[in-house]
């Protein structure tokens, strides 16, 4: 995942780029809204993360500038202001930003936010829409997966959870991360739920040792996808 960071606060905005660097999110910044604009008019990004307040063009300005010259094109965009009112919200979100972060910022929410903007808009972090994996392949962009060239039937919450682990595999996804990216609710509500949705996968995916994979949960912590060896 490639984002186009606006904030002109350099505190601020390297302790965001360390946090989206750990999450394996390649991130550019910018501290002028002009050279935000040139930058993403030029080469692709797959999210904006723009701070609504900069000297030389506010956020809305990058955003009204880049929605007119990239039209379809047009990366989604969350904002990130200390202004809270109930009336900037919904200008902003009229506007045509995808999502809306209130500083101070909290790391994971954050990150959980962008998440969903990615996967609203069949983002995937680091590859294509398309992955192959042997008799497993996956299409973002139309939120399928095929086994042996045949697709599964997959309720909506286990297609989130599916995509989210293919995304990211061999990496570990605690739980509170997987219920604010894949339910979006706190993480204080009961986790067994995943638990249950993680079986059905390993079921209708093969995501078990005899196919190559293993789905394990990382206790105390939460879930990791791995291949163990390619399909033939």
């Amino acid at each position: 995942m490639k984002i186009a960071y606006l904030e002109d606060e350099p505190d601020r905005a390297a302790t965001v780029c360390e946090w989206l660097r750990a999450a394996a999110w390649e991130v550019e910044h910018f501290n002028s809204g002009l050279a935000c604009v040139q930058a993403v008019e030029k080469h692709p990004y797959d999210v904006c993360l723009l701070d609504w307040m900069v000297p030389d063009l506010s956020g809305l300005e990058v955003m009204a500038r880049l929605q007119f010259r990239l039209r379809r094109s047009m990366p989604p965009v969350v904002f990130t202001t200390g202004r809270d009112s109930e009336a900037d919200i919904v200008a902003v979100l009229q506007a045509g930003a995808d999502d809306y972060l209130v500083k101070p910022l909290s790391r994971s929410l954050l990150l959980a936010r962008l998440d969903v903007v990615a996967r609203r808009r069949g983002g995937i972090a680091g590859a294509s829409l398309r992955q192959d994996f042997g008799r497993l392949s996956v299409d973002h962009g139309r939120r399928q997966i095929a086994v042996g060239g045949a697709l599964v039937t997959l309720t909506e919450r286990e297609t989130d959870l599916a995509l989210y682990l293919l995304q990211n595999v061999g990496r570990v996804l605690s739980r509170e991360q997987l219920l604010l990216v894949v339910w979006a609710v706190n993480p204080q509500v009961d986790t067994r739920t995943i638990d249950v949705h993680a079986s059905s996968l390993r079921r209708k995916l093969g995501l078990t040792p005899e196919f190559g994979w293993r789905l394990s949960s990382v206790y105390g912590h939460g879930y990791r996808l791995e291949r163990e060896r390619n399909d033939p």
